[in-house]
């Protein structure tokens, strides 16, 4: 049985949710310690406790510890089995990562899985619907798997409430990917999406893309969400190239004004774009496992955050595969899978 320490990196739950995609894949038991040791509030939360339970439910697992605010956790991995699945955060946790847990296994599976999740779909922390349908779910699509993602409702903290369908027609192998060229930008697109927030608060927000980016009138634009649940808002800033499709998110909070969403979204593209590289900072942390599930990849991103680190160790000690970080220039490194 492997024995991971939660505290170690980041101390975050994508430990938990690597070890829980992992465990399934290769048939390897866990016990992880000090889940969360690193967070304000440590121990299983709602949305990591859906994820254990949905790992626990797609591979025929056996967990202890399964509980919330629990720092530790076993489980003993089964089968993994296609089908109709349905699990629901309760909470405005985010459903996204949830099925960030239990997407790889059901990639290679032996059979199509149809996925309904329930919970946040727009959250601080984690990635939006958004980013994973139109920048990740493209690159795994080339690397073999059909994956289909429909948003039937948004959800925004705190009121939770959203819901969306994923589709997966897997494969038996994964197929190397490289990503090391970007290509031209072929289109840009800011949406700023509100629920029960006023209309001049996405305008304010625009302005700031038009002004900080350059982007015209034509490539902003604001969107109502039609059957709110609650209070929401967030700006999407969606760059297109020839080979990858760049995300970048400000989340509307309270006390926190138009400006400053703009502000960390604008901030993240100009990163992005600056650096001249394909990956940006969070889909360099979302690439990782299914290059090292295929066996090989590499890809140019800029500078890693301590996030991404933590999660190449991790899938060190489930796979045996190197995971080399080098540094190509001031703004940009490249990242090499390779098997052992």
């Amino acid at each position: 049985m492997l024995v991971i320490d939660g505290s170690q990196g980041e101390g975050g739950g994508q430990i938990l949710r690597t070890a829980l995609a992992l465990s399934l894949q290769t048939g390897k038991p866990f016990r992880l310690e000090q889940i969360r040791a690193g967070r304000q509030k440590p121990g299983l939360l709602r949305q990591h406790l859906t994820a254990v339970q949905a790992a626990a439910a797609v591979g025929r697992a056996e967990v202890a510890g399964a509980a919330l605010g629990s720092t530790t956790l076993e489980m003993h991995p089964g089968t993994v089995t296609p089908g109709d699945y349905h699990f629901a955060v309760g909470t405005a946790g985010s459903a996204m990562l949830v099925l960030q847990t239990i997407l790889p296994p059901l990639l290679t599976a032996s059979g199509v899985s149809t996925l309904t999740l329930e919970g946040g779909t727009h959250n601080p922390f984690a990635p939006p619907f958004d980013f994973v349908a139109d920048s990740f779910a493209p690159l795994i699509r080339r690397m073999g798997p059909s994956i289909e993602l429909e948003l039937h409702r948004p959800g925004f903290y705190p009121a939770g409430g959203g819901k969306l369908q994923v589709v997966i027609h897997p494969v038996g192998q994964l197929s190397r990917l490289d990503l090391l060229d970007r290509g031209p930008i072929q289109r840009r697109l800011a949406r700023a999406l509100i629920s029960i927030i006023p209309r001049q608060v996405a305008d304010r927000e625009l302005a700031c893309v038009q002004q900080h980016l350059g982007w015209s009138e034509e490539e902003c634009r604001v969107e109502s969400v039609t059957h709110p649940t609650g209070l929401g808002n967030v700006l999407l800033l969606k760059v297109e190239t020839e080979q990858v499709t760049g995300v970048f998110t400000g989340f509307g909070e309270r006390r926190r004004s138009a400006e400053q969403v703009a502000q960390e979204a604008t901030d993240a593209a100009m990163a992005w774009l600056r650096a001249g590289v394909p990956v940006d900072e969070h889909l360099a942390d979302q690439l990782l496992l299914p290059m090292a599930l295929a066996g090989g990849g590499s890809f140019r991103t800029v500078r890693p955050s301590s996030h991404t680190l933590t999660n190449a160790d991790i899938i060190r000690q489930f796979l045996p595969v190197d995971i080399r970080v080098e540094q190509e220039s001031p703004l940009a490194w490249q990242v090499v899978v390779a098997s052992r």
